[in-house]
């Protein structure tokens, strides 16, 4: 069917707004592809559309076959449009909060199969992404989803990225009061606002119901509101308290308490002044300094405070601050089907029912009903199982559906009557796996599957291990049982490994000449209490023993925790220097003749670069000094994390520093072996042979991992802050991680030229 049919058969369906939006960006196409727009300008207008270009693997997800780093459009700007998109990509779909409807659900379904790989992917902020995508036919596609109000608008791009708030709004036991009226109303109000038209990068929000739960994850979002309640004159009073500036990304940030007990009246102008004071003032010029948490961090929590309510003074009303608020008191979700209690003790019961009843369902603080996680394995859905999922919805809780970041899908207001039959609906389409919530519910990013930052399988790794653990979880020790894992294919955090218990995130490093994919091992982080509090990397490990790092760590946890120690409090007490020696022996890689599986990654039968490999180099005989020496660096960034832990805040910083300079001079000494043993002159040199002439460069973070070696060498600090000095800790393993990857691309290139 033609653009114009779907448009002449939606039109009454389509919001006005969303419709205008839609033809707006197919014009724009058009002018594309006529060469009338750059490519640069178009770029961000598809972005903001939520259409995003992504790593091309030939319609596949790990079946091995080669990924080649394409992103569309491409092609000749002077031919047609069918030689002009030769690259799919990937459409992201915005589910504000996570809800949506069986209708919405099925239309996704739709989409996924006519357009797509047949597969909705839920991704850690609850949206929806159908990759392998023709741009040609995101118009039909963007259409589609209005008709049943749903929007791709700044899904991507330098805008309000979707809302994410608790999928246990309004059901939850410790929330204040539910945030979900509250969500939406924010949604609508930012969605397209001129105001959030010019941020340097991305802003993502999220709501909390409470403080103590993971809920919204507040404290890792640029903006997040904590509910709130308190009695005035015997009348109980709706306020949020409101954070700024948290973020995790490269250099994690935890959010700062901008204005506590704020009034719900005062939520959209509060954050329509943030909005201003970050357009006008965040970083634009350079990307890697351009979230809000660089802002706040900049001009401090009070002064930004100050600012915000001086624009605020000046704000022009605006009658959406609290035309909302009437339907707020009237907003309800109620059951579909009447509450019956859940069945006699010694009645028959589907096979797996107990186990699925302890892991995945949640009792609601309505008495009688219950929500029932339906956990996707990689947060992966067949269409075929979306429709089911969708009838299945329909019968046992109608409307009352949303997705997590943990990428999974809920089902709210379930009898608990209803249970076993609902299970067995479930199992009958394959959606009854057990262990939501538990350390089998391995979070992962795309990673190298389809984003083209990806370094090492995220996806593979997490398969991996939710498949090891799915076989023993029965015998799992209840601490274990808890505990959660988290996977980025990439330094950038996509995966929330920074608010794991155990976390992983991909790199590489050149073993013997040959690249061999890695996980930074990230251990410690907190997922509750709204991501409190983020763990450090205590080493890298070769992709494929990450299976044995898990079961080392968990072991050791089981067999040496004290009573009622959880697994944040034990790695605090055993410190970073133990923990490094308990990887310390997984950190090997054999030669290639003796195991070649350590050169391949996860879920991908290649080897992982071959011709990285030289002459003489494969039977693992040949170490460079280069390799020695960033191994020094690794050991010195490592005492700056033990140095962090115990406090030391001077030594960390100095150490870190440290680290980055020998990580400097191994690179420098690859042209120049003589130079001085002298900070000035490396970094001088460093900067003359590889940043300032961009070989340090990659094509994504460009230069922005020398940026903390230039400034701390340009001198120490005047005061020691715990945040900035684990910053530059977090830092300075980086810039050695991007000198191995410097290393990996130039012999690479230099293998291209043989």
């Amino acid at each position: 069917m033609s653009t114009t049919d779907w448009r002449d058969r939606l039109a009454d369906e389509m919001p006005p707004d969303l419709a205008e939006e839609i033809d707006i960006f197919e014009g724009q196409m058009e002018l594309r592809r006529k060469g009338k727009i750059e490519d640069r300008v178009f770029a961000e207008t598809r972005l903001r559309r939520g259409v995003y270009g992504q790593r091309y693997d030939n319609g596949h997800r790990h079946d091995g076959v080669a990924s080649q780093t394409l992103e569309f459009p491409a092609g000749d700007l002077t031919k047609g449009p069918e030689t002009l998109w030769d690259a799919p990509g990937m459409v992201r779909i915005k589910l504000p909060y996570g809800g949506c409807t069986p209708a919405q659900i099925d239309v996704m379904a739709e989409l996924a199969e006519e357009y797509s790989d047949s597969i909705l992917h839920v991704t850690t902020r609850q949206d929806i992404q159908l990759h392998y995508v023709h741009i040609d036919d995101t118009p039909d596609l963007m259409r589609r989803l209005a008709a049943v109000d749903i929007t791709t608008r700044e899904a991507c791009g330098n805008g309000v990225r979707n809302l994410t708030a608790c999928p246990l709004a309004g059901v939850c036991h410790t929330e204040a009061f539910d945030t979900t009226a509250y969500a939406a109303a924010l949604f609508r109000f930012l969605l397209g606002h001129p105001d959030c038209q010019d941020f340097g990068r991305k802003f993502k929000p999220a709501f909390s119901g409470c403080a103590g739960e993971a809920c919204g994850l507040v404290m890792m979002h640029d903006f997040g509101a904590i509910a709130r309640t308190s009695v005035v004159d015997g009348v109980e009073k709706r306020a949020f308290d409101l954070y700024v500036g948290g973020g995790l990304g490269t250099t994690p940030h935890q959010a700062k308490l901008l204005y506590e007990n704020h009034p719900v009246e005062e939520l959209l102008p509060a954050v329509q002044a943030i909005a201003r004071v970050f357009g006008r003032l965040g970083e634009k010029a350079n990307r890697n300094r351009a979230r809000i948490k660089f802002l706040v961090a900049k001009l401090g929590i009070d002064e930004f405070r100050r600012l915000v309510d001086e624009e605020r003074k000046i704000l022009p009303h605006d009658d959406r601050w609290t035309s909302y608020l009437p339907s707020v008191e009237d907003y309800t979700e109620s059951p579909v089907r009447e509450a019956v209690p859940a069945p006699a003790a010694g009645a028959p019961l589907p096979e797996g029912y107990r186990e699925w009843l302890r892991t995945n369902v949640y009792r609601q603080r309505q008495e009688g009903y219950a929500v029932a996680t339906v956990a996707l394995p990689l947060g992966d859905l067949s269409s075929v199982q979306a429709r089911k999922l969708a009838n299945v919805a329909r019968k046992f809780v109608g409307d009352a559906v949303r997705t997590t970041v943990e990428q999974n899908i809920v089902l709210r207001w379930v009898a608990e009557g209803d249970l076993p039959a609902l299970y067995q609906a479930l199992a009958d389409i394959d959606l009854a796996a057990p262990g939501a919530g538990t350390i089998v519910d391995v979070t992962s990013c795309p990673g190298t599957d389809t984003c083209k930052l990806g370094i090492a399988s995220s996806r593979g790794l997490a398969g991996e291990l939710r498949t090891r653990l799915a076989a023993t979880q029965f015998e799992l020790d209840e601490a274990v049982r808890g505990l959660r894992i988290k996977v980025s294919g990439c330094f950038n955090s996509c995966g929330q490994h920074h608010v794991a218990d155990i976390g992983f995130f991909g790199n590489s490093r050149k073993i013997n000449g040959v690249t061999v994919p890695h996980f930074q091992v990230v251990l410690g982080g907190r997922w509750r209490e709204n991501a409190g509090s983020y763990g450090l990397a205590i080493g890298s490990v070769p992709s494929k023993r990450i299976p044995e790092v898990v079961d080392a760590i968990t072991g050791k946890f089981v067999s040496e925790r004290e009573p009622e120690e959880n697994f944040q409090d034990w790695i605090a007490r055993l410190g970073k220097k133990e923990l490094g020696v308990l990887i310390g022996d997984l950190k090997s890689v054999p030669a290639f003749e003796e195991d070649p599986t350590f050169y391949t990654d996860w879920g991908d039968a290649r080897v992982f670069t071959m011709g990285d490999m030289g002459i003489g180099e494969c039977a693992g005989e040949v170490i460079s000094s280069t390799d020695l020496e960033l191994t020094m660096a690794e050991s010195i960034a490592f005492d700056a994390q033990v140095a962090l832990e115990e406090g030391d805040l001077v030594r960390a910083d100095e150490r870190a520093y440290a680290a980055m300079v020998a990580a400097a001079r191994a690179l420098v000494r690859t042209e120049h072996p003589n130079v001085a043993d002298d900070p000035d002159v490396i970094v001088g040199e460093f900067r003359t042979r590889f940043y300032d002439t961009e070989r340090f460069f990659d094509r994504f973070a460009k230069g922005r991992f020398a940026r903390p070696l230039f400034d701390r060498h340009a001198g120490a600090p005047q005061t020691h802050e715990a945040e900035a000095t684990r910053t530059l800790v977090e830092e300075s393993q980086l810039f050695i991680d991007a000198v191995h990857a410097m290393e990996i691309r130039e012999a690479g290139a230099q293998s291209a030229l043989v």
